[in-house]
């Protein structure tokens, strides 16, 4: 493989199945080539293998529907909490904000230097306030990210795995007539 290959690898199930394909075709053919039984029997034993083989393929794509869906899912609400987060951060912001002004229109009337303090600790709250909201919702985004990744990794082995065992069965089966 090239540096472009180990950098960015192929992420598709259409590569698989294409190999898949095209080790069908070169295994009916060495089976054609080198079959002790007439044309016949071997064209009828060739149509029962390849039936085999198209079921097989047709689980694993079953099995690839099934988990990007589930995965799918997952993004989904795992955007959507992150949105409501986001959200909720965001009217605490709002509030605090809100507060604090209410808080230092009170005390306009005090003197200027009761002003001074009182300001000073509306913004570090609301600094405060800030800070940890930000803190919360990146560490929710990085938690859900790293939810998301364990899940499409394991859908990703899962898938491999289901396909190894379909590569295997079919494989085992054409040795067995052979």
């Amino acid at each position: 493989m090239n540096k472009a290959e180990t950098e960015y690898p192929v992420e598709s199930g259409g590569t698989f199945f294409k190999g898949i394909f095209i080790g069908g075709l070169l295994g009916a053919a060495a089976a054609l080539l080198f079959a002790p039984k007439p044309g016949r029997e071997m064209r009828s034993d060739l149509s029962d293998k390849l039936s085999i083989a198209t079921d097989k393929t047709k689980e694993v794509a079953g099995a690839v529907t099934d988990k990007t869906k589930t995965l799918a899912t997952t993004v989904s609400e795992k955007a959507t909490d992150l949105a409501g987060t986001v959200s909720a951060k965001a009217s605490d912001i709002f509030t605090t904000v809100s507060d604090s002004k209410q808080q230092i229109a009170a005390t306009l009337s005090e003197t200027g230097k009761k002003i001074g303090e009182t300001v000073s600790e509306a913004s570090k709250d609301v600094a405060g306030d800030v800070k940890d909201a930000s803190k919360d919702v990146t560490d929710e985004a990085k938690d859900s990210s790293k939810e998301v990744a364990d899940k499409a990794k394991d859908a990703s082995k899962d898938i491999t795995d289901e396909a190894k065992d379909a590569k295997e069965e079919v494989k085992s089966s054409y040795k067995s007539n052979y």
